[in-house]
């Protein structure tokens, strides 16, 4: 998996992105950081089980749904099962080893 490295394709809330099969980072330091990769490995899991596009499809439905939820941008963002499932492995750099298919499911 390629980590590309542009400071202008991310917006000023956003250090990185997984978008299918790069991982874009703000900055070249990110590289090195061993829990932010593995995150976005996991969103590259994610997107690759639903076949990219539907996984896009869902997480901005999500989204949208949580930001009606909670009324609170930041709070919607990290109540979407992707990235509930993420930022709950990211520091488990074996967690991709083990994890089974669709496992953002119990995430919901």
């Amino acid at each position: 998996m390629r980590i590309v490295v542009n400071k202008y394709l991310i917006g000023r809330h956003f250090v990185g992105l997984a978008l299918w099969p790069f991982i874009v980072v703000k900055d070249s330091f990110l590289k090195d950081d061993e829990a932010f990769i593995n995150h976005e490995k996991i969103h590259i899991r994610q997107q690759a089980e639903l076949l990219v596009l539907p996984f896009y499809i869902l997480y901005f439905a999500e989204y949208i749904i949580r930001v009606f939820q909670y009324r609170n941008l930041q709070l919607a963002y990290r109540n979407i099962s992707f990235e509930r499932e993420a930022y709950y492995n990211e520091d488990d750099l074996n967690y991709l080893k083990k994890r089974k298919p669709w496992s953002f499911i119990k995430y919901f």
